[in-house]
């Protein structure tokens, strides 16, 4: 699943080590955002 904006690429690395305990694997979101325009902060619904 590829990230939906900027920040939340931002606090995975940023907690990277508390969400791989949690089974997260941040590569995986890292290799399907690759290339991807991401805007600052996602819309709300």
């Amino acid at each position: 699943m590829p990230y939906k904006s900027e920040a939340q690429r931002k606090f995975f690395h940023a907690n990277k080590k508390k969400l791989e305990k949690q089974g997260v694997n941040i590569e995986e979101w890292d290799e399907e955002s690759k290339g991807l325009k991401l805007p600052k902060k996602a819309k709300k619904k």
